[in-house]
Formats: C-alpha cells, sequence, structure tokens
C-alpha cells in the first residue's frame, strides 16, 4: 500500500559549473524561454482556440499537449537548472511510494541568480492562478467540458508549485510550522492594531 506521508529531503548536486555562467543574469536562457513558453502557449490557445479551431476535441488535445509538455519540463528540467531544486516519487519493491524533494546544500545552495529565480518563481505561481480563475469562470457559465480542461491544467501546474514549496522550505512539518507562524504573526499584528485603537479612542 502507498503512503504519500513517506517523504525524503536530500541534497541535490549539480557538479561544477562552468565560470562563464556564473557571471550571467540568466545562465541557461533555453531553460528559461521553455520555463514560460510550454504556459503561455497552453493559456494562449485556451483563450483564442475558438478563433482557429472549431472542434472541441481538437482545442483539448492542443492544451493539455501544451500543460503536459509544460509540467514535465518545469518537474525534470527549469527548477534543477534555474533554481537547484527537483522533486520526484519513487516505489520501493514492497510497494511503499516515497516523495523525494532535492535543493542544493552546502556552498551551491545559493548560486541560482536572482533574475533566474524571479522568473521561475513568478511563472511557477502566476499561471496556476490563472487556471484557478478559468475554473470559476467556466463553473459559473455552466460551461462544463471547458471546466474539465482548465481543472486538468490546474492540478498539474498546482502539482509543479506544491512540489517546488515542499522543495524549498523542507518536509511537511516545516510547512506547517512556516503556515502557523504566519498565522500567528498575523492575529498577533491584528491583537496590538485593536488594543493600539482602543487605547486611542479611549484617551
Amino acid at each position: 500500500m502507498s503512503s504519500l506521508d513517506d517523504t525524503e529531503d536530500v541534497a541535490l548536486d549539480f557538479g561544477s559549473e562552468d565560470d562563464w555562467r556564473r557571471h550571467r543574469a540568466v545562465r541557461y536562457p533555453g531553460a528559461a524561454f521553455f520555463h514560460l513558453f510550454f504556459r503561455i502557449g497552453a493559456v494562449v490557445s485556451y483563450l483564442f482556440c475558438s478563433f482557429y479551431q472549431t472542434s472541441f476535441i481538437i482545442n483539448f488535445i492542443i492544451i493539455l499537449f501544451f500543460v503536459s509538455l509544460d509540467f514535465w519540463t518545469v518537474k525534470n528540467v527549469t527548477g534543477r537548472l534555474l533554481v537547484g531544486l527537483r522533486w520526484w516519487n519513487h516505489i520501493d519493491e514492497d510497494g511503499t511510494s516515497h516523495w523525494v524533494y532535492e535543493s542544493r546544500k552546502g556552498s551551491k545552495k545559493n548560486t541560482e541568480t536572482a533574475t533566474e529565480a524571479r522568473l521561475f518563481w513568478l511563472g511557477l505561481v502566476i499561471f496556476p492562478l490563472l487556471w484557478v480563475i478559468f475554473v470559476f469562470v467556466n463553473l459559473f457559465s455552466l460551461r462544463f467540458a471547458w471546466l474539465v480542461v482548465t481543472i486538468v491544467a490546474l492540478m498539474l501546474s498546482g502539482a509543479n508549485l506544491y512540489g517546488y514549496i515542499r522543495c524549498k522550505v523542507g518536509s511537511k512539518k516545516q510547512l506547517s510550522t512556516i503556515a502557523t507562524q504566519f498565522l500567528g504573526q498575523q492575529m498577533m499584528s491584528r491583537a496590538m492594531a485593536s488594543a493600539t485603537g482602543a487605547g486611542g479612542d479611549s484617551g
């Protein structure tokens, strides 16, 4: 029986980089290009497919083609090259499923450039948000066939987002701790603001 909670965080070693790459704002322009190309292609195909193709099946195949290529590219290539992160799954001989979240550690931990990191994370976050909007638009307009398309796209892009967040912050326990700390800080800030406001009113 597989277990989704059995996770492992390991170091990711890329070997030595060429010196000429280290001083460039974008060290892997090909990876940076394809990190956005398939995502943009999927969204553009979804928005404008009715103008160049009337068959829903063909439109579905085109969008699914872009979404699938995007999922594979981001999961296996661009995350590893642009920000030094990678997530994957392997199954033991006894059938136990292990989710592995890899990241650069030690002296190679922060070797990515600010431009690469910004491009990677913006692309990773913005497009799932777009698919969320498309899901709700189709849901409220009762376009159930297109709803299926947007849900598939959201699931694949959301899986990469979740996987790389796990790589970035570590184990699930660390992730929940960060969320708890954030909520605690927000509640404390609101309490302090309320107390300050009450004190000002009484004065």
